[in-house]
């Protein structure tokens, strides 16, 4: 039985453009795989605490060493990694917020990256372990960035996914939402359809 995550990280909720998205691209992919599973992350409904000195520290504690507080930090973490490694297909919302990702994502992706759990140094380089899914992302933004220095997004998710594991990625972009009731009509009637073909 397939996997399918779904991460959503609008502040607005379910109200959001990107969270939208996500659901289309869910809706559509359950209804050509009705015995699927969908894990819903949401990490704004359910935030995780931004990195700290005592968290990391929890991070590189031996295991035979840690605390109770460190355990359940790591625990936190572990969780969420395995929700990645048991993941078939992951479904990213991303919407932009003064030129990048949500402190949300950037907090979750602080407890993805783990040496010796989910990455490794290796003689040739660091070597991702959570490998295998196909990741779709859904970028939703005000103005257009897509292809400019300004798309700060882009290429830190795409390096940060890639640095775990995951390398078959795929942007689908809904930009202008901002620019007025057409554009945004437009734009939100491409995804649509790109999402629709993806989901196939």
């Amino acid at each position: 039985m397939s996997t399918l995550l779904q991460i959503n990280t609008s502040l607005f909720g379910g109200e959001g453009q990107s969270s939208k998205l996500t659901e289309r691209f869910v809706n559509a992919w359950t209804a050509r795989n009705p015995e699927a599973q969908v894990v819903v992350r949401d990490l704004t409904a359910q935030p995780l605490p931004h990195l700290d000195g005592a968290r990391f520290q929890a991070f590189l504690a031996p295991a035979e060493s840690r605390t109770a507080e460190q355990q359940a930090i790591v625990a936190e973490s572990d969780a969420l990694i395995d929700e990645v490694r048991s993941a078939d297909v992951i479904v990213l919302g991303l919407p932009m917020y003064n030129f990048g990702v949500p402190s949300q994502l950037k907090a979750y992706f602080d407890h993805l990256a783990r040496a010796g759990v989910s990455f490794r140094y290796t003689a040739n380089g660091p070597e991702g372990l959570l490998g295998g899914a196909k990741v779709y992302i859904l970028a939703a933004r005000g103005g257009l960035y897509q292809g400019t220095p300004a798309d700060t997004q882009t290429g830190y998710v795409t390096t940060f996914l890639n640095f775990i594991g995951l390398t078959d990625i795929e942007f689908v972009y809904a930009e202008g939402l901002a620019m007025g009731d057409e554009p945004k009509r437009e734009a939100l009637d491409r995804a649509a359809e790109r999402i629709g073909q993806l989901a196939a």
